[in-house]
């Protein structure tokens, strides 16, 4: 069985030492938010995390949801619910929600590293509060008075979850295509029938009523995606103050088989002429959902952090205590048959992969979550759409990134076990099987790429683009004349150059042929992250040394940089090229050449 520790040490040298959240809090406002009471945060969080959800990890696997076909009931795993309770007991849904609406009011980032605690506890579980916190904001922007009274406090205080209910059977990515439709009805709400697919936590027993955000068609929208409205459909039916009523005309079809995440429920949901509520303007659905879209993308990358983490906690471990063979440069540990596989290259390839990736992201995602935090409460006006044009493009990048590497983080954890890491027992296998759904839900890699090259970066003059290479750059001029960061200063100047480069040669094929944004968009996602990164990893050497950290700690990180900028970076190269071949490779085969 796997085990889960917190990686606390991290997470506080990332917050206060590399990202000074302290100053930050202190500039936006947020009084309460003292060191004192971050730290009994982080501390509270986890504890519930390796405690409670923790031991819960593989009952959810081994048991799943079970859905009671005559009652469309669906029953978590045994403790789920109890864990859930105790969450809602300890004010965590609200932590970083508005105090207008029941929440704490801790600044947003503070959420970041309570999430990616639950998830590596205990991912299946993590993904009935995970929404939620999507569907307040969507509400709290884009919802009517009346519904934010009516729904935002419950989802709040998490005595009731939210869904996000976009995917029907026909209809995946181009929600232009939806069939769903919503009627008026003569009390101005709406009747919407339809059925949506893949929706997580569309229906469970740990909470009395959830709270849909449905994607219809009204009777005169306009054909394709702008004639998409957003409809809050509750399980059970609402007025408008906020008296709850009978079940609505939905219910759980069926839930999906699937490779991992089985203690999660991930639903067919059918609309009957269930009762709703317009959330915006009409056929203005989208612009809602991508708010709550967004948030969900981020929280998925954290998902892909976690997930990463416990792997490596569990394949360091065994690591140290799995003796094979002896050394290359002889042995180590003379008093015993054989040497730990740590001593092995190879393991340490993958080890140092793994943590590498993993602490680097970390940076990426804290990083973001500061960003939301200055977009929200700021005084200049100027510097919160600063903020919100590069968290916008970050997004992407974090979701994709962190997504896909946490795939090969699992699979490099899973292989320093040998053989024991494909066997059940040990826990391994169960987090590369729930790894692989975070490249696919919340938007696939592909669309990700798509995003950040055609919408975040063809669709703006690559405006967050510029935003963040001038923070690095700013970063490169504070240490040019630094002796010691010159191994990460030189190779971080030349990358971002050539991300700068690229991104001209790039849109300079497209004003020539558009198929050249979606030939290029999957390398230039990865050859982002890795360049942003590089920048993390650079800055993190930078904070170690001037923290009080341990000796060992900040030659941990330098050691780490160096690993990450000689083995990792150059990953770019192959990424780059594959950018500059353009798109006659993709687009030159007609279909019939493909096969049979």
């Amino acid at each position: 069985m796997s085990t889960y520790r917190a990686p606390l040490s991290d997470i506080r040298f990332a917050l206060y030492d590399v990202l000074d959240v302290e100053a930050l809090f202190e500039r936006l406002g947020y009084s309460e938010a003292t060191r004192d009471v971050l730290d009994a945060v982080l501390d509270e969080a986890a504890r519930f995390a390796e405690t409670v959800l923790a031991p819960l990890n593989s009952v959810g696997d081994e048991v799943g949801c079970k859905l009671d076909s005559a009652t469309h009931d669906v029953t978590t795993p045994p403790g789920f619910k109890a864990a859930y309770d105790q969450f809602i007991d300890g004010g965590w849904t609200g932590l970083t929600a508005s105090p207008d609406f029941g929440g704490q009011g801790l600044p947003h980032v503070m959420g970041v590293p309570l999430n990616e605690m639950v998830n590596a506890a205990n991912l299946a579980w993590g993904n009935f509060p995970l929404l939620s916190h999507g569907a307040v904001e969507a509400l709290k922007h884009h919802g009517e008075a009346w519904q934010q009274e009516v729904f935002l406090k419950p989802l709040v205080e998490g005595r009731w979850t939210g869904t996000m209910c976009l995917t029907e059977p026909h209809c995946g990515t181009d929600l232009g295509l939806l069939k769903t439709r919503a009627e008026p009805n003569a009390d101005g709400s709406y009747a919407i029938t339809g059925t949506k697919i893949f929706i997580t936590a569309g229906e469970h027993d740990l909470t009395d009523n959830i709270v849909h955000l449905v994607l219809a068609k009204l009777p005169d929208a306009p054909a394709g995606a702008k004639g998409i409205s957003l409809f809050v459909t509750p399980k059970f039916k609402l007025d408008r103050n906020g008296n709850v009523g009978e079940r609505n005309a939905l219910h759980c079809g069926s839930i999906e088989h699937k490779m991992g995440i089985k203690g999660s429920v991930t639903c067919v949901m059918n609309f009957d002429g269930a009762q709703g509520y317009l959330v915006g303007q009409p056929h203005k659905g989208l612009q809602a959902m991508f708010t709550m879209m967004n948030t969900a993308r981020l929280g998925v990358g954290l998902q892909g952090i976690a997930l990463s983490e416990r792997a490596y906690q569990n394949a360091l471990r065994y690591a140290r205590e799995r003796l094979q063979t002896r050394s290359l440069s002889g042995p180590k540990v003379p008093d015993k048959p054989a040497d730990p596989i740590l001593v092995h290259p190879d393991v340490r390839r993958m080890l140092l992969t793994v943590k590498a990736l993993t602490e680097g992201s970390r940076l990426l995602a804290l990083h973001a979550g500061t960003l939301i935090d200055v977009a929200g409460h700021a005084d200049d006006a100027g510097e919160r759409e600063r903020a919100d044009t590069l968290v916008s493009f970050l997004t992407p990048i974090s979701k994709a990134c962190q997504t896909e590497w946490s795939i090969e983080n699992t699979y490099n954890a899973l292989q320093c076990f040998g053989g024991h890491g494909y066997i059940h027992e040990h826990g391994m296998e169960q987090l590369a099987r729930d790894a692989r759904i975070t490249t696919l839900y919340e938007g696939t890699t592909g669309i990700q790429a798509l995003d950040l090259m055609g919408r975040k970066t063809a669709g703006t003059q690559a405006a967050g683009l510029k935003l963040f290479l001038a923070e690095i750059e700013a970063f490169l001029q504070a240490h040019q004349d630094n002796a010691a960061l010159a191994e990460f200063v030189a190779p971080l100047r030349e990358k971002t150059a050539e991300w700068a480069q690229l991104t001209r040669e790039i849109l300079q094929r497209a004003s020539q042929d558009p198929e050249e944004i979606g030939a290029a968009s999957y390398d230039y996602l990865f050859y982002s992250g890795y360049v942003a990164l590089a920048y993390w990893w650079a800055r993190s050497v930078v904070s170690a040394e001037a923290s009080s950290h341990s000796e060992s700690f900040k030659q941990s990180k330098r050691e780490t940089a160096q690993f990450y900028f000689a083995r990792l970076l150059p990953r770019t190269l192959a990424h780059a090229a594959a950018i500059r071949s353009g798109a006659a490779s993709l687009m030159s085969m007609a279909d019939e050449r493909f096969g049979t």
